[in-house]
């Protein structure tokens, strides 16, 4: 699959996140501060796989061959990957 550039950009700020978060430790931050870093760390997550598997399953259904797949296993198939990252 091919990643766009947005969830490559969504990827490069939750790096950006966790290295403020790891700076935030090493200065011996407040573990509230910290924790409310890393629970937006978590939100960001979960778009980007919510994001990454919408457009996995778009991309599945829109090929050539759509009317042999089995649409029903496929959303499901999305669903399970959603349900498994949490």
């Amino acid at each position: 699959m091919q990643y766009d550039a947005k969830v490559t950009a969504r990827m490069k700020k939750i790096e950006g996140q966790l290295r403020g978060i790891l700076r935030m430790m090493e200065d011996e931050k407040d573990c509230k501060e910290v924790i409310t870093q890393l629970s937006a760390v978590r939100s960001a997550v979960d778009r980007t796989i919510g994001v990454i598997v919408t457009d996995n399953l778009i991309e599945c259904i829109s090929k050539e061959d759509a009317e042999t797949l089995d649409k029903n296993a496929m959303v499901k198939q999305a669903v399970d990957l959603l349900v498994k990252s949490r």
